[in-house]
């Protein structure tokens, strides 16, 4: 096994278990798409709170693992050949944690990349767009007398909302009867929006029955729970 003690990071979070997969993140719609995921597929590792308020992300340690200063991050001591890997993009950390545990994506090559095209979904569209309006509805932006921007956020939270609803209508989860990143990958954004960003209401979220649904169905699961509080806050 690996001496992840050559890693920047391990200096300042120290590994738990030097054998286990280290996880840097914190309970945010973006941190918890690996949390859930590393809940869901057992495996096991070390979870080290990266805390905004004293600005973690931006340490020397932190950006000698993601240059880019977000979370979440992992440092796995078992990657590829057996060497260790460092990565970062909470999108890229799914597909990997997919492909080490052969878990949550298909394997048949069509259904892989359906699934594929949405955690991209998801990345490009859903987090950056729900992102923003929760900075307009409920963060600084709420003071902004231009109330344009919101506007423009709900507007485009709702048509990405409908485009979730019709790929749910008669689904399960967005592969059907398969559970998958894709899932994974929007649960935790579509939670914030209703539970932490309140936008509920302004977004007309119950009536889109099959997402809220969905929602339920995901939130049902113990992994899920267990990884929307995953690092604890202190």
């Amino acid at each position: 096994m690996a001496d992840l003690s050559t890693y920047a990071v391990t200096r300042r979070w120290p590994p738990k278990h030097a054998d286990h997969l280290q996880y840097y993140g914190l309970p945010t719609p973006n941190g918890v798409k690996v949390s859930i995921m590393l809940e869901e597929t057992g495996l096991p590792y070390d979870a080290h709170l990266i805390d905004f308020a004293s600005n973690d992300q931006k340490s020397p340690e932190f950006l000698s693992l993601n240059p880019n200063g977000k979370i979440p991050a992992i440092l796995d001591p078992d990657g590829p050949d057996g060497a260790p890997l460092a990565l970062f993009e909470s999108g890229a950390i799914l597909l990997y944690l997919a492909d080490k545990t052969g878990r949550f994506l298909p394997a048949d090559a069509a259904r892989r990349w359906q699934t594929v095209q949405w955690v991209m979904f998801q990345m490009g569209g859903v987090g950056p767009m729900f992102g923003q309006l929760g900075f307009f509805h409920k963060f600084a932006g709420k003071e902004w007398e231009d109330k344009r921007p919101l506007q423009r956020y709900v507007d485009e939270t709702k048509r990405l909302l409908g485009v979730m609803d019709t790929a749910l209508d008669g689904r399960t989860w967005f592969m059907g009867d398969d559970y998958t990143i894709a899932d994974i990958a929007m649960l935790g954004w579509v939670n914030g929006l209703v539970n932490f960003y309140e936008a509920g209401a302004i977004t007309g979220f119950e009536q889109h029955r099959n997402v809220a649904a969905w929602l339920e169905r995901g939130l049902a699961r113990p992994a899920v729970q267990r990884g929307l509080k995953i690092p604890a806050r202190d």
